[in-house]
């Protein structure tokens, strides 16, 4: 099968590959990358649990062709923060006890940040309608809700 040249800016790192026209984002990040923080849930962008920013915009990397991302700037929850730095997002989601077993937890990280990049003081209700493509199974979300409020809001205990 054919390869086409891929170049894109991932977490702040530029790369180059070469890839088959049917990769999706979901699995360079996943396999080729070894970015296993997106996660592949349900395969038709229904869940959320592949979010990922790719220019600034929120996009199920498994409906996303590698070679669609050509040029793009990828952030995925690795590029949040880490272990000595979180993202407040990262610290809120913590505090506020909205991690059950974590599957969907990148996905809703990523709307989460998408969500306040562009709108940075949401209410409840657009808290909601920002996660509404993010499904979790373990919990009623109002504490991941609560934690995205907390972080809108500058209420993050130190």
């Amino acid at each position: 099968m054919a390869k086409y040249p891929l170049d894109l800016v991932v977490n702040g790192s530029k790369y180059h590959f070469e890839v088959e026209a049917d990769l999706r984002l979901v699995d360079l990040l996943r396999e080729q990358m070894k970015l296993l923080g997106t996660k592949e849930s349900c395969g038709k962008g229904e869940c959320g649990a592949c979010t990922v920013l790719m220019d600034g915009k929120s996009v199920a990397s498994c409906l996303v062709l590698a070679i669609q991302a050509n040029g793009s700037e990828i952030v995925t929850v690795e590029g949040l923060g880490g272990e000595e730095a979180l993202h407040p997002l990262q610290q809120a989601f913590i505090q506020h006890g909205a991690v059950q077993c974590g599957f969907c937890t990148p996905g809703m990280l990523m709307s989460a940040k998408y969500l306040l990049d562009n709108n940075p003081r949401p209410t409840r209700e657009e808290i909601r309608a920002g996660l509404a493509g993010n499904l979790c199974r373990c919990t009623g979300y109002v504490k991941i809700i609560d934690a995205i409020q907390a972080v809108a809001e500058g209420r993050l205990e130190q």
